[in-house]
């Protein structure tokens, strides 16, 4: 099977000859830095010196790059009330994020390697927690929900008219085999949000913006950390596919996920505390993992990024365990 065929069947819990191997999130930049100084070369390409699959994300932002000289001294906040917010707007939902800058050339460069199976694509958009907690700072965020409930949908209506537009430039060139929106809206003990306000405040917005992804067959993924468990059926609610990074130390089971949700996608779910202890622990974590793996619409991946306690050897190791996991016999 081609790469991108493997992605595809196994997020569409399809027969694969093997599971894929990726690295959903970069590598921390202290982590790099200790592998280098292990002996890992410099300058390179991490995910091809480990020989994982191949597969690109594209990240696009709701804002210029010049957006960072607006911060005010509250938070890093860059609004506080409607005023600001419009002052903010001509920087906001750029009409170019996708065609005629380094996205529509990259797409392009890409598209042969996608449509051969060679590579396979998502794409990443904030989401409707996520871009008005980097509007308004992580605590005025939490506030804001009850001080200003009109200009909470008013963010929230533009940038889901932003991401129809994103979507549909995006697929005139390519579509994406799945998408993420970055929501972090979880921590370890749960969502930091009640179900009424995601009812009132995030739901709506989702409504619009998931059926125009569906169109394109593009699987919906939200990326929050934390225990997740109690948002899943909200989101279900809204039609997204799949969850990630299912993070561990939050208590995060994707067995049980399993057994309650059996058509939902999952990615992560291996414990990265585990892999500064060796192989005998890394084995025992994917052993935990084996009936997710067979179950479809699983792809196993450390639960967040790899920590800079995990030396180059025992990186190396966890490389070789993945390989082996994600093969037949243990499917």
């Amino acid at each position: 099977m081609t790469n991108r065929e493997r992605v595809r069947n196994t997020l569409n819990f399809k027969p694969v000859d093997r599971l894929p191997m990726i690295e959903w999130a970069a590598w921390w930049n202290k982590t790099f830095t200790r592998w280098q100084g292990e002996g890992m070369p410099a300058g390179i390409d991490i995910a091809g010196y480990w020989k994982l699959d191949p597969h690109r994300q594209f990240w696009v932002n709701a804002h210029e790059p010049e957006l960072s000289a607006y911060k005010l001294e509250n938070n890093g906040a860059y609004i506080q009330n409607e005023a600001d917010y419009e002052k903010i707007l001509p920087i906001l939902y750029p009409e170019d994020a996708v065609l005629d800058n380094w996205v529509e050339d990259e797409l392009r460069e890409l598209k042969a390697k996608h449509e051969a199976g060679e590579v396979a694509v998502w794409l990443s958009l904030e989401g409707f927690f996520w871009w008005p907690r980097v509007l308004f700072g992580i605590e005025p965020h939490l506030f804001s929900f009850y001080d200003y409930p009109e200009l909470y949908h008013r963010i929230c209506g533009d940038l889901a008219d932003y991401h129809l537009k994103i979507i549909e430039d995006f697929c005139s060139i390519l579509t994406p085999d799945f998408m993420t929106f970055a929501e972090d809206m979880s921590y370890n003990h749960g969502p930091m949000l009640s179900e009424g306000l995601f009812n009132e405040f995030i739901k709506p917005y989702y409504g619009k913006v998931i059926p125009a992804l569906h169109k394109h067959g593009i699987k919906v993924i939200v990326d929050t950390d934390g225990d997740v468990v109690p948002l899943i059926p909200w989101l279900l609610g809204c039609g997204v596919d799949g969850i990630l990074p299912l993070e561990r130390q939050s208590g995060v089971d994707s067995n049980l996920l399993r057994e309650t949700y059996p058509d939902l996608i999952m990615i992560g779910a291996f414990d990265k505390r585990v892999m500064q202890h060796g192989e005998e622990a890394m084995r025992e974590e994917f052993e935990r993992l084996v009936p997710s793996m067979k179950s479809g619409g699983f792809i196993p991946s450390v639960d967040h990024q790899t920590p800079p306690d995990v030396s180059l050897e025992n990186y190396r190791i966890y490389r070789w365990l993945l390989e082996e996991y994600c093969g037949g016999s243990h499917l």
